[in-house]
């Protein structure tokens, strides 16, 4: 099926569906309420309140298997090289499970059982000595993973270490990172792939210099996750032993399950960062192994191009309704919109329809307080996933009812409306949503929870025949900040006449 066939039989399926208001189509319907949702291990998620119909739905699953969905997962998992720009498989699913004869998989779980390994003698080896806080200096996939677990998964109290990150370049943020810190009890991770990132670098020195004698101590407190395995000696000195293994076949924004992930092992645990990797593997058994029509991922992969080629909707909100996943919105951002936000094909040509909405969110009940407004009465539809979880760890049964309340009263809400004569009390509804809801959010729920989102996101690119694994638009701005640094330092004047403008004024 061409692009322009598919995306004109697109059109005509939503041109079938639009008319019908959301309400009328759950209504009339009633099964519809179970026949949409599935359930994986510790994740249910709930269709019914999307915008599109059975015969929708299997159009899309037709759609998909034309696109070649389940040989490209298969693909995936074999360690196929679907990384074609860069001439790489991407491997993160070895990192959780063994679920693949072709050797290559089978050799990078090896591997990844072997860094888990190391993984976990370091962290004996810290419990040994007198460290009690670690500060985990990265930026994008080396931190954002490993920030949401480490916030989602840590206790009321503190474990055996706490947990600090750094990404920034800002000084600011070393400044206030440090400041109450005890560089004798402090141990530092220096996490880069390249081992090149401008940030991790800048930030590295800080986290040296401030740790001072401190750094050899205990047989040292400077520890390095590369895939450069000799540019941490060369760069800080920081020996074999203390160097963990990152591989060019994982990208950082799908690194959190391999040492990158060290933070968090060392604020939950190992058995803890295991169950992490066990929640994603289940996932990941479940992706590979089940049809397209009953394949959680599918579901949400083909529900998102529904709202973005059928319905044209340019955002995307992520409405966690648990304080503990607040970060969660900052993260898929960066793991939908780095894969995502592509304008051409595999081949070099044109992606002929719109790729990646804009992705973004935040906590309930906080959010319906700030934007909420917007989303009930603005001019613009923003579809939403609404993420719940059943059972709290908290000893506030009210609370957790009255959470509850609001995550079920919005969603109702978004999809009803309500009629008024009042225009300025009027709510349109209409608003599609997706609800899921964890059993627990346990190490393995998350697990299971991230890998779900990865797994659309690649089922997506899929349909849309594009790279969900290079990321050459990150590029750009660091290659003109790198020849912009000399005329910052009045060693050289900028050829863009308004950058020089701008260069007058940072300079006073």
């Amino acid at each position: 099926m061409s692009d322009a066939s598919r995306l004109n039989e697109l059109r005509a399926e939503v041109g079938r569906v639009a008319a019908t208001p959301l309400s009328r189509l759950v209504s009339a319907d009633p099964a519809r309420a179970g026949d949409f949702a599935l359930k994986v291990g510790p994740v249910y998620a709930n269709f019914a309140r999307q915008h599109y119909d059975r015969d929708a739905v299997r159009w899309l699953f037709r759609a998909a298997e034309a696109a070649g969905s389940a040989q490209r997962v298969r693909a995936l998992f074999d360690g196929e090289t679907v990384n074609v720009t860069e001439g790489r498989p991407a491997l993160h699913t070895a990192l959780r499970g063994d679920f693949s004869h072709a050797p290559v998989a089978h050799e990078a779980h090896r591997e990844a059982l072997k860094a888990r390994a190391r993984m976990r003698a370091t962290i004996e080896a810290l419990e040994a000595s007198e460290v009690t806080d670690i500060v985990s200096v990265g930026i994008g996939g080396s931190d954002l993973g490993p920030r949401l677990a480490v916030d989602a998964l840590s206790g009321p109290k503190p474990g055996r270490f706490r947990v600090h990150f750094l990404s920034n370049v800002d000084g600011h943020a070393a400044q206030r990172t440090l400041a109450g810190l005890d560089p004798k009890r402090t141990a530092a991770l220096l996490i880069s792939k390249t081992f090149g990132t401008q940030e991790t670098l800048l930030n590295g020195g800080i986290l040296r210099d401030w740790l001072g004698d401190s750094a050899s101590l205990d047989g040292g407190r400077l520890y390095a996750i590369s895939a450069n395995l000799e540019r941490p000696a060369q760069a800080f000195d920081i020996p074999p032993e203390r160097i963990l293994p990152m591989w060019d076949w994982v990208g950082g924004r799908y690194s959190l399950w391999s040492a990158v992930g060290l933070p968090i092992a060392l604020a939950i645990g190992m058995d803890g960062f295991e169950q992490f990797l066990s929640g994603a593997a289940q996932m990941d058994a479940h992706v590979l192994q089940t049809p397209l029509e009953s394949n959680l991922a599918a579901w949400h992969a083909l529900t998102s191009i529904w709202n973005r080629n059928g319905l044209g909707y340019a955002t995307q909100a992520v409405l966690a309704y648990d304080e503990r996943l607040k970060l969660l919105s900052n993260y898929l951002q960066q793991l939908v919109m780095e894969s995502l936000g592509k304008s051409v094909k595999l081949d070099g040509s044109p992606v002929g329809e719109d790729t990646v909405p804009v992705w973004w969110g935040g906590a309930g009940t906080d959010t319906q307080h700030s934007f909420f407004q917007a989303l009930h009465q603005g001019t613009s539809i923003v579809p939403a996933d609404f993420i719940g979880v059943v059972r709290s760890d908290a000893p506030y049964p009210q609370n957790h009812r009255a959470l509850h309340a609001n995550l079920l009263a919005q969603t109702e809400a978004f999809a009803n409306g309500q009629r008024s004569d009042d225009p300025h009390r009027a709510y349109a509804g209409g608003r599609p949503s997706t609800t899921i809801l964890l059993d627990a959010l346990t190490p393995a729920s998350l697990g299971a929870l991230l890998a779900m989102y990865e797994h659309s996101v690649y089922l997506q690119s899929v349909f849309w025949g594009i790279n969900a694994f290079d990321q050459f638009g990150v590029e750009l701005g660091k290659q003109v900040a790198s020849k912009l640094l000399p005329a910052l330092a009045g060693e050289a004047q900028a050829e863009d006449p308004v950058t020089r403008e701008l260069l007058a004024r940072l300079r006073g």
